[in-house]
């Protein structure tokens, strides 16, 4: 059983000054599995994350928000003392969300979080974390995320790349305020550093404060989804370059629900991603 309770800012700070000091960082990953019974879906919640990433009501529950649900269960999984990376430093590379039926506001679900599988990356040792939101006992999201650890070159199956025709039609522009990073870890209990904080940034090698991948990727879906209400989807993003805070993104859109969020002038990419809207979809695996 675990506890779908975001932690404490001691318990974060313990966890992460515990896990700089492991030594050994190349062996395989604890087979860990946290769930949380009962975790409601609350809508001054809902509303707070829905504004921010910019949902309308009509959209319902964000098909991304299930993300926040399983986040302190993930971050407990990385926290513990034999998880084999730290936390502090991990960058996060890909996201991959599964939703066959919508979430709703005023239930209670069942949350799952479980370490996946290493993965080979050429500047680093990645891995993947596996989330799920259960109904009655029948899995209707998942969500993986794969997180690198920068140093030699890993092993394992190949990290997950997104690659396919660049989506050059353009859909918004946004200005993203200095504050998002600060307004987005308010409403998702991700208070790392390098989005809050000038000096933590600087002390990861970035000039400012950067937005938040899974803030980017919501904002984007919400683009995407215009105000639909959402009953089946699957999004996969891929991570690229950081967006400093303040700054300018570009969203384009392409063929077969592609999709890339660029800095403004269009040269960098920030994130390339996919999406596909069906009622058809269905969790491939096991609860």
């Amino acid at each position: 059983m675990g506890d779908a309770e975001p932690l404490s800012p001691l318990g974060l700070a313990w966890g992460a000054a515990r896990g700089l000091l492991r030594g050994r960082q190349d062996r395989d990953l604890p087979p860990t599995a946290l769930r949380a019974d009962q975790v409601w879906i609350r809508a001054e919640a809902v509303m707070a994350y829905a504004e921010l990433c910019g949902f309308a009501p009509e959209h319902g529950v964000p098909p991304t928000y299930a993300h926040i649900l399983a986040f302190p269960l993930q971050m407990r999984i990385l926290l513990a003392a034999d998880f084999p990376f730290p936390a502090v430093g991990l960058v996060h590379i890909h996201n991959h969300i599964r939703q066959s039926a919508p979430l709703r506001i005023g239930e209670a679900v069942t949350v799952t979080a479980r370490t996946g599988r290493l993965l080979a990356h050429d500047r680093g040792q990645a891995f993947s974390l596996v989330a799920k939101v259960l109904r009655g006992g029948e899995t209707i999201w998942r969500g993986e995320s794969v997180y690198l650890r920068l140093g030699k070159a890993g092993h394992g199956a190949p990290a997950p790349k997104l690659d396919g025709e660049t989506a050059e039609a353009p859909i918004e522009t946004w200005k993203v305020p200095a504050d998002i990073g600060r307004r987005y870890a308010r409403v998702s209990g991700d208070a790392n550093p390098i989005h809050t904080w000038a000096l933590g940034a600087r002390l990861f090698g970035f000039k400012r404060p950067i937005a938040h991948g899974m803030w980017a990727k919501a904002r984007a879906v919400a683009a995407l989804t215009r105000g639909r209400a959402v009953e089946a989807i699957e999004v996969e993003t891929a991570f690229r370059a950081p967006l400093l805070l303040p700054g300018e993104a570009r969203l384009a859109g392409g063929p077969d629900g592609a999709f890339e969020l660029t800095d403004g002038a269009g040269r960098r990419t920030h994130l390339r991603g996919r999406l596909t809207l069906s009622p058809q979809l269905q969790d491939p695996s096991p609860c």
